[in-house]
């Protein structure tokens, strides 16, 4: 460590100026893999980007010539801090899909991209030592923004059908008991980011009752909710409750990540700190983004392309689930009812990260479930994306993968660190 600490001082002569709260900062794990990742000769498994060959892009680029023609000066110039109406009023056609009848634009709250938007709500709601209650495992990109504020995460469990509500009150009573504040639940409901599983309806409300109860804010990421395999969408968690749960969703999955669009839907106090956040730390979302995202919401059948998309993606997820029962029957696994991830157990004994350098030799990537925890745990399991890969590069990839694998399996059971079989 003191090595370590020499060379950073020596590198970076400003290393004892820093605020402290920089000293929790460190990168993604998932980030670091982007650059061996996007190598052409190797199946990236790890990154959660979408599919975007799907997107009528010749059409779209003449209407946004056009629009900038109409309205260049608009859309190149300052906006509103909450962001633009037109926008916010398209977003309520969005999100009556997952039961939200109840709110209007003026509840919105355009933020540049879901990390904005994590980053605006834990600025005015935590102080350094806070306590955010979180699913275990965690949302990487979340944790980077929770870390940086100085909070401390808890984390409560899941299951197959999501965030257990005993354990979330157990994480809410222990907290209080030792002293701390508890200032929200941090959950992402719906096809879980990694863990791949989906809060049960019948689970929802009890979640929500708990959060009443100890007055615990609720704030729900909602990414990938339209983008069930079941021709479905699950009721959000502010459908049942506008007085005590944020909600936060994208374009990012639905439509394209370029343009950095997100939305909140806050009640009136929050929104309005929202707001002022916004404004505090970029001025305004940018017009040319917002523009754009409308753009494509008036002139085509948004609707029709996010029910392509999900036939694409559950192919995808049913490719990589054949080829793990061929390839790697040892592991354990979900199955998701949508969204990108699956989250993969590998048998005891192993290692993800330490494994993750010999994947990348054999011209595969994946994530360490090692990203997903602040505290080291995490190393008995991968996630693997299904949403960029065909499926015969999914194929590949898996097949790649399970080389790996049964390597380091044959090499545990030589020297007994583990009881499993290959198959």
């Amino acid at each position: 460590m003191t090595e370590n600490k020499s060379q950073v001082i020596k590198n970076d002569p400003w290393f004892g100026s820093y605020a402290s709260r920089a000293e929790g900062m460190r990168a993604s794990e998932i980030r670091a893999l982007f650059a061996v990742a996007s190598r052409p000769e190797v199946v990236s498994l790890a990154g959660g980007m979408p599919y975007l060959d799907y997107l009528p892009f010749d059409e779209l680029s003449e209407l946004v010539a056009k629009m900038l023609r109409e309205q260049g000066t608009k859309a190149w110039q300052y906006g509103s801090a909450q962001g633009d109406p037109h926008l916010r009023e398209r977003i309520l056609d969005i999100i009556r899909l997952e039961h939200i009848t109840d709110a209007q634009a003026d509840d919105v709250v355009i933020t540049n991209g879901s990390q904005s938007g994590l980053d605006l709500i834990t600025r005015i709601m935590c102080n350094p030592g806070d306590v955010i209650i979180a699913e275990d495992p965690n949302y990487v990109g979340a944790l980077g923004v929770f870390r940086s504020f100085q909070t401390e995460v808890v984390n409560a469990h899941m299951d197959a059908d999501g965030l257990i509500p005993q354990s979330f009150e157990e994480a809410i009573k222990t907290s209080i008991a030792q002293g701390k504040h508890v200032k929200f639940l941090y959950t992402v409901p719906n096809f879980h980011n990694p863990a791949g599983v989906t809060m049960s309806v019948e689970r929802r409300p009890q979640i929500l009752e708990i959060a009443r109860k100890y007055h615990v804010l609720v704030v729900e990421d909602n990414p990938y909710g339209l983008l069930s395999f079941e021709d479905k969408t699950y009721p959000a968690l502010r459908s049942y409750d506008a007085d005590n749960v944020v909600y936060l969703s994208s374009f990012s999955k639905i439509i394209a990540p370029g343009m950095r669009v997100a939305w909140m839907i806050a009640p009136p106090g929050i929104r309005q700190k929202l707001v002022l956040g916004n404004e505090s730390a970029i001025l305004c979302p940018p017009n040319m983004s917002q523009m754009t995202i409308s753009t494509y919401l008036d002139n085509f059948d948004w609707k029709q392309q996010i029910k392509e998309y999900r036939g694409m993606y559950k192919s995808r997820c049913d490719a990589m689930d054949d080829a793990l029962h061929t390839y790697m029957p040892y592991c354990q696994w979900n199955k998701p009812r949508g969204g990108f991830y699956m989250w993969v157990k590998i048998p005891d004994g192993l290692d993800a990260k330490a494994m993750l350098p010999r994947a990348v030799t054999a011209r595969v990537a994946y994530v360490s479930g090692t990203a997903f925890y602040d505290n080291g745990q995490g190393a008995d399991h991968m996630r693997l994306s299904f949403c960029y890969p065909t499926e015969d590069e999914i194929r590949e990839g898996i097949r790649r993968l399970s080389t790996v694998v049964d390597d380091e399996l044959s090499t545990a059971q030589l020297f007994g660190t583990t009881s499993i079989e290959k198959h």
